[in-house]
């Protein structure tokens, strides 16, 4: 854990003085799950349970906030049992999905999804031309039903491979009316209109909380910070953490606190939990 200013210092204080009131927002893959090659078998931490569990005793609400479907998330993270666990302290555990265009909670079970954009489906169709064209025929494509993301990890150069896709991706989604989200080493195709910035603002609002801290580990996460940074610029308590890795190190620039992917991330949970409710 290392705090990339004394003012982040100030930040992590004033945070845990008012945790009580402050929303804990956490990013899946590369936060509270680590970054694999085939996303499917990306599972939670195995202490991560246990440690939500203890947190959302000392703060407002604890959400997972993710590109990822909901139900994918779900069963990856046991969330189910997570919230079961929390729902035993009084609170309630959120998680949103596909950034924020699908809601659950350990209180209602049930995922509220939208219909999938227009021009997804052929952009799906489309897509394996632009694939071949540009020498990553062999990308996997994950169809994540509100969304699709090509993921180069697999291949033999997957940075290479990212960059050659990031602009024919790009103006394939452009011409069927989608937006493109990259991450590591994936580019996700998705509609307009909804990131994890307005999920902030979401939580912030319906839970009148006073704070907020979030923790992400690459550009999908980056609205997500700039929310909180214009909660910070209006007074409250907030904090911005990043899940470094070799690979994506965009928010380390913005954050407060930069840790070591997901076991970093649960250390910084544990201090906070200790924090707020020993003094």
């Amino acid at each position: 854990m290392e705090f990339t200013s004394s003012e982040g210092e100030e930040r992590y204080a004033a945070l845990a003085a008012h945790a009580a009131d402050v929303v804990v927002g956490l990013d899946f893959d590369g936060t509270l799950a680590p970054i694999v090659d085939d996303p499917e078998s990306a599972h939670i931490h195995p202490d991560a349970a246990q440690v939500l569990t203890d947190l959302a005793v000392a703060v407002r609400a604890v959400a997972v906030v993710t590109g990822r479907p909901a139900r994918q998330a779900l069963a990856l993270g046991g969330l189910d049992e997570v919230g079961d666990a929390i729902g035993g302290t009084g609170r309630e555990l959120y998680l949103f999905g596909q950034y924020g265009n699908e809601r659950w909670s350990s209180t209602n079970r049930r995922v509220i999804t939208p219909r999938p954009p227009q021009g997804l489906a052929t952009f799906e169709r489309e897509l394996p031309r632009v694939l071949r064209t540009a020498g990553a025929a062999d990308a996997f494509v994950e169809d994540k039903g509100l969304a699709v993301a090509v993921h180069t990890r697999r291949l033999d150069d997957p940075d290479d491979a990212f960059e050659r896709l990031v602009k024919p991706i790009g103006e394939l989604a452009e011409r069927h009316g989608l937006t493109v989200e990259p991450g590591r080493r994936v580019l996700e195709v998705r509609s307009h209109g909804m990131h994890k910035g307005l999920v902030v603002e979401y939580l912030m609002e319906n839970l009148e909380a006073g704070g907020f801290l979030f923790c992400g580990d690459d550009l999908g996460d980056l609205e997500a910070f700039e929310a909180v940074l214009d909660l910070r610029r209006r007074g409250l308590p907030t904090l911005l953490v990043c899940s470094a890795s070799r690979e994506e190190n965009t928010l380390r620039e913005l954050a407060d606190v930069v840790v070591d992917g997901p076991v970093g991330v649960l250390d910084l949970l544990r201090r906070l939990t200790h924090d707020a409710t020993s003094g």
